[in-house]
């Protein structure tokens, strides 16, 4: 047998081991034409971290985290705790796209919030479910832009993130609700997890006067996750945003701005189930992964890899995900 027919019968197996192939997220075709987009399920990597003041790497981010995506999938992710096989007709019938990398101008921030917001804006306009990869979290901003109709944002966070707007000081890491809460679009503003003692007091008061909702840790121990959606009407358009530093800092070395005291890996997947059941999530992202940080099994890149899938999986196992995508 020729050289050429042992690498034709090499390309031919079904190879799934996560040091093989091609990394996109999930093993999912790669769709760089939007025009040519044919999914229910759109995921966009942000590799953006000029927000971030204090140390860079987030922006390599959305390239570890597709690494330890193919470490998951087949044909479903089967949860042994819950009986279940997440994302099996998403998988099988191709319905996930990645749609790579929104491009991005080094020192031009403006523009680069620009060019997020537009990519998003034609997956958003197509119907699709789009999960953003970033990045600092100063992207949520341009990722929330893109949408239209009305929705309630919930974010889960150690940090308040909502900086005022001074002398050009706005598009850091700390301010992107600040420009969220402005936004028509936007019906509420919730934060869960904040925590720890860097957070202004003056910022705190400012997110409360206008109208924001927060649960500190405290609060949501007390009170679990019904207390994030006791104020927000059922099944109504929800849009949620995961900070990386929502966990414990014990769990995410591979973060900048991780504090004690926060979520373990139950709180925050209850948190998100339940938030999956009561709210019609029509896209989500998760921030703030620095690979660069973190230890050498990328532990952080694979709890955010995972995080994303499950949340994902309890998404597409509502009703309400049958009625959108039949």
């Amino acid at each position: 047998m020729s050289g050429k027919e042992n690498d034709a019968n090499a390309r031919s197996v079904n190879v799934s081991y996560p040091f093989w192939g091609i990394p996109t997220f999930l093993r999912a075709d790669l769709c760089h034409d939007l025009n040519q987009l044919d999914a229910d399920i759109a995921v966009l990597g942000i590799p953006f971290d000029e927000g971030s003041p204090f140390k860079p790497g987030s922006r390599f981010a959305p390239r570890s985290i597709r690494e330890h995506s193919i470490r998951f999938g087949g044909s479903g992710l089967y949860d042994h705790n819950a009986g279940q096989t997440y994302l099996e007709k998403q998988i099988l019938k191709k319905r996930i796209a990645d749609v790579g990398d929104a491009p991005v101008v080094p020192t031009d921030v403006a523009g680069t919030f620009d060019k997020i917001s537009e990519i998003a804006g034609q997956v958003v306009e197509k119907g699709i479910f789009l999960i953003a990869i970033g990045g600092d979290h100063s992207v949520t901003f341009p990722v929330v832009r893109a949408f239209s109709k009305p929705l309630d944002v919930i974010y889960f966070d150690a940090h308040i993130d909502y900086s005022p707007i001074a002398d050009g000081y706005m598009y850091t890491n700390s301010h992107a609700f600040r420009h969220i809460k402005k936004m028509p679009h936007v019906s509420s503003l919730t934060q869960v997890g904040l925590r720890g003692m860097r957070a202004a007091r003056s910022n705190i008061a400012a997110s409360l006067a206008d109208g924001c909702k927060i649960i500190g840790m405290q609060e949501f121990r007390a009170g679990g996750p019904q207390k994030i959606i006791q104020h927000l009407a059922r099944n109504a358009p929800c849009y949620v945003s995961i900070d990386i530093d929502a966990y414990d800092m014990s769990l995410v070395p591979g973060c900048v701005s991780a504090e004690p005291d926060g979520m373990t890996y139950r709180e925050l997947s209850d948190a998100l189930s339940c938030v999956a059941a009561h709210c019609d999530v029509v896209g989500f992202d998760l921030v703030e992964v620095n690979p660069q940080l973190d230890v050498a099994t990328g532990v952080t890149s694979y709890l955010a890899a995972f995080t994303i899938l499950e949340f994902l999986g309890k998404i597409c196992n509502q009703p309400r995900w049958d009625e959108r995508y039949p």
